[in-house]
């Protein structure tokens, strides 16, 4: 069975100003997301699943579904703050959404074969999906708790306007992710990588540490494990407001229960994003250069 792209495009973009999802980047107006497409398509995947806001849903298909229609089945599910486990209602002084993991669980309905997780605005390169695509489509039928990840270098995934937030990956002697923790504000400083720990100190790290990208590999059952996770997220967290259930948290816990295994799949590509406004001529200019070298046609679809 060909494995499902799942894709986060729910996001407020607030430090880039907009909905970097639907921004034209591409030499013929593509959007980032569109080369993610296009890579997990050429990648093996065989469906897309969506999530992102009712508020920009008429935008969003007349833009980004209207291309891939006739290229690969397309779901659209939809994230809010108020879609919650019975029993909890969302506090009035909440405005962001509840993070990455309670937007994966709104896939749980459209979603019954192995799948990716990615961020909508940040391009992975073509190698990253051909990785992770061979080894969805390689897992046995039924199988349970085996689970991928796309660790990219550090040094490698950086924004030169401001602080980015990574997970940063250990592994064990098979390659096996120990843990990830959530950094919310990483930049280099005086050369070195750098990022700001729970006491706001800077420490520096080397720059082929390994980091999450989001780019997460998992079978069905991990949307069970989430939904039950997640109750006793909001028992801790429901009254603060930027509380988020990040995948991390999620995958950190069946790691160390010793419940499921996250392989740390190595890849060439280089990751390249929008997280800032100041970014965007940048990644214009990259997408510029793999089209005239013939890395993607233009236009891509």
């Amino acid at each position: 069975m060909k494995p499902t792209l799942f894709v986060l495009a729910a996001g407020m973009g607030s430090r880039y100003g907009g909905l970097k999802q639907l921004d034209s980047l591409g030499p013929n107006g593509e959007t980032i997301m569109d080369y993610s497409i296009y890579d997990a398509i050429r990648g093996g995947f065989g469906k897309l699943v969506f999530v992102i806001r009712k508020d920009f849903e008429k935008d969003f298909r007349d833009k980004i579904i209207s291309k891939y229609e006739n290229h690969i089945p397309v779901e659209v599910v939809f994230q809010s703050t108020d879609k919650l486990p019975e029993g909890f209602t969302c506090p009035a002084e909440r405005t962001k959404p509840w993070g990455t993991n309670h937007a994966v669980l709104m896939g749980k309905d459209v979603i019954s074969e192995p799948f990716a997780v990615i961020n909508a605005d940040d391009f992975y390169g073509r190698d990253s999906f051909a990785v992770i695509g061979k080894y969805l489509s390689e897992l046995p039928e039924g199988a349970k708790n085996q689970y991928c990840m796309v660790g990219f270098r550090v040094g490698n995934t950086l924004s030169e306007s401001g602080t980015v937030a990574r997970g940063i990956c250990s592994t064990d002697a098979e390659g096996h992710l120990t843990t990830v923790v959530e950094r919310t504000e990483i930049m280099r400083i005086d050369g070195t990588v750098s990022y700001k720990d729970d006491d706001g100190k800077w420490v520096g790290i080397a720059d082929n540490t390994p980091v999450s990208m989001n780019m997460w590999g998992f079978t069905p059952d991990y949307f069970k494990y989430s939904e039950d996770y997640f109750v006793d997220f909001l028992k801790e967290n429901i009254d603060k407001p930027k509380a988020e259930y990040y995948i991390p948290l999620m995958v950190n816990k069946l790691i160390n229960e010793g419940t499921a295994k996250v392989k740390v799949l190595d890849t060439t590509s280089r990751w390249f994003g929008v997280t800032y406004a100041a970014d965007r001529q940048g990644v214009v200019d990259k997408f510029k250069a793999l089209a005239d070298s013939g890395e993607y046609p233009s236009p891509l679809f």
